[in-house]
């Protein structure tokens, strides 16, 4: 069944969010969708947000899902702030992969969160090989670990949404060193993504555009296989570099709050006063 793959970019971290629709329903999904965050005031706003439910109306799709490819340390999540805004005109489901619930049990506890570890607020958890309708066709779920214990990608009608595995093949591949992470388990998923037909197509999460290049955040299975950066190697090689290069990143610039508030769906911590946890670490 034909269908339409519209991308909005979140120039602040890098961000691809992808609507996905059936063209002969307008049934949607949107996939990874941010929120703005200031992190010197800590205001949230959501000017995007605001802009892909204004694309949304003005085409007059029904948006069924929103989809994280796993929780993302770079950026807040507008999920559950795009549920509530739509909720009176259709109501939508947010999903994302069964193992959100080891991260929420790790992140909980390091930031001595009072919440529970159970998937929830999502409406939904993914296991491999689910199968979701859309409209006249649907969309399969295939876990993808590695970079995060809770990763999936989303696969509809021959396109496949990566989330944080691939990068753009002059970029390589996802860092592997968040807590759950493991450069052998992203290994493993990226030849998982690479089994799927040559021609698929490959829509990736982020882009930061090495060298200056134009911005792109599409390719295919066989150009990945053929020509990805980090992949011209041996599985012992390749988890050796990844875990060398990993060990010499920093930590992204809004990791802390995004993650507290990404566990949650992009939910404030409490309904009425809304404070985050900074750790702390002294070095003399």
């Amino acid at each position: 069944m034909p269908i339409a793959v519209k991308s909005f970019f979140h120039q602040q971290s890098a961000t691809f969010t992808y609507l996905v629709s059936c063209l002969d329903t307008h049934s949607s999904i949107l996939i990874d969708p941010p929120a703005d965050f200031d992190a010197p005031s800590a205001t949230l706003t959501f000017t995007t947000a605001n802009q892909i439910i204004g694309y949304i109306t003005t085409h007059k799709l029904t948006l069924e899902w929103v989809l994280e490819t796993h929780a993302h340390a770079d950026h807040i999540t507008a999920a559950s702030y795009i549920k509530q805004q739509l909720k009176d005109k259709h109501p939508c489901k947010l999903g994302t992969g069964a193992g959100i619930t080891q991260v929420q049990a790790y992140f909980s506890h390091f930031y001595q969160l009072d919440m529970p570890c159970d998937g929830s607020p999502f409406d939904a958890l993914f296991d491999d090989g689910d199968r979701l309708l859309l409209g006249n066709t649907h969309f399969d779920v295939i876990t993808t670990p590695g970079h995060t214990p809770d990763s999936v990608s989303y696969l509809i009608e021959g396109n496949i949404f990566v989330g944080d595995t691939f990068f753009m093949p002059d970029s390589g591949t996802a860092r592997c060193d968040f807590p759950g992470g493991s450069a052998k388990a992203l290994y493993a998923s990226l030849h998982k993504l690479l089994a799927l037909p040559d021609k698929t197509i490959m829509w990736m999460c982020h882009d930061y555009q090495p060298y200056g290049r134009e911005l792109a955040n599409n390719t295919t299975v066989q150009t990945q296989r053929l020509k990805n950066v980090h992949l011209q190697q041996s599985e012992h090689a390749y988890i050796d570099t990844r875990e060398k290069r990993d060990a010499t990143l920093s930590a992204p610039q809004l990791l802390h709050p995004a993650i507290q508030m990404n566990i949650r769906a992009g939910q404030v911590p409490h309904p009425t006063y809304s404070f985050l946890t900074i750790p702390l670490t002294v070095l003399l």
